[in-house]
């Protein structure tokens, strides 16, 4: 890690812990900007063993990416679906483009929205689809982007806003991917998954790359169960969906839902 990266770490810990200590002093609910998968997984670090404040992630959707902390003070809410009942953090913009323009990227939406002078925590996903994209936003920006956003990649956008609930999320393309591990530590999961070598695995994990279950996973050795998401920046997201028996060599057959 360079000394940029690890300034931005003590900025990014810093604003996670002033809402934690907002929300334990105040006693209402605060609200961190998304994270990325690196920065929840420094959030994971600050939260874990605090019982006096409970701490849910949301990003809108079950596979969401980048997520917000909820921190809810002891007593308000048990669960997120109660604690998302007294607050609405997050909106969505339906963004549609006219039809036969050319279709838009995620680098195009995220480029447009960033030169208003918005700052990345405010943004979360950014779902593409034939017709345009959903963007998911927090709340408090939706007025200022239905104002300033009509355009993306020299495109004219048409910009609707609506609650969260409204999001439309593509489905989710996934190919099966059956290969055998001499063990299902990370290494070994990784290169069998996003088809790399192992030494390849290994830099990508002490790289701090690879993530399992949103969190940021340096130890090669970890071991992966069935039902664990693992991410790869770079290469993309896959599923161990299967560990079944041995193969003539001893190895075992691991089974993977790769995203494409």
């Amino acid at each position: 890690m360079n000394r940029k990266e690890m300034d931005n770490d003590k900025i990014i810990t810093a604003r996670i812990e002033d809402k934690l200590e907002q929300c334990e002093r105040g006693s209402y609910i605060t609200a961190t900007g998304f994270l990325n998968m690196h920065e929840q997984s420094l959030a994971m670090r600050i939260v874990k063993g605090r019982s006096d404040v409970k701490s849910f992630f949301y990003g809108g959707y079950d596979d969401a990416e980048r997520r917000i902390i909820l921190f809810v003070p002891d007593g308000y809410a048990d669960t997120l679906e109660g604690a998302l009942e007294m607050i609405s953090p997050l909106s969505v913009l339906h963004i549609k483009v006219a039809p036969g323009s050319r279709k838009l990227t995620h680098r195009d939406y995220l480029g447009s929205v960033l030169s208003l002078g918005l700052d990345r925590s405010v943004i979360g996903d950014i779902l593409v689809n034939d017709k345009g994209a959903d963007m998911i936003v927090n709340t408090d920006i939706v007025d200022f982007l239905l104002s300033e956003f009509h355009s993306a990649g020299h495109t004219n956008l048409q910009i609707t806003a609506s609650d969260i609930g409204e999001l439309e999320v593509p489905e989710q393309r996934v190919k099966a991917v059956r290969d055998t591990l001499s063990s299902p530590r990370l290494d070994n999961v990784v290169s069998a998954a996003f088809h790399v070598s192992r030494s390849e695995a290994v830099r990508a994990i002490k790289g701090g790359i690879v993530f399992v279950n949103h969190e940021e996973i340096t130890k090669i050795d970890k071991r992966i169960d069935e039902g664990d998401t693992i991410v790869l920046r770079g290469k993309g997201k896959a599923v161990l969906a299967e560990l079944s028996g041995l193969s003539k060599k001893g190895r075992i057959w691991a089974e993977f839902k790769v995203f494409i």
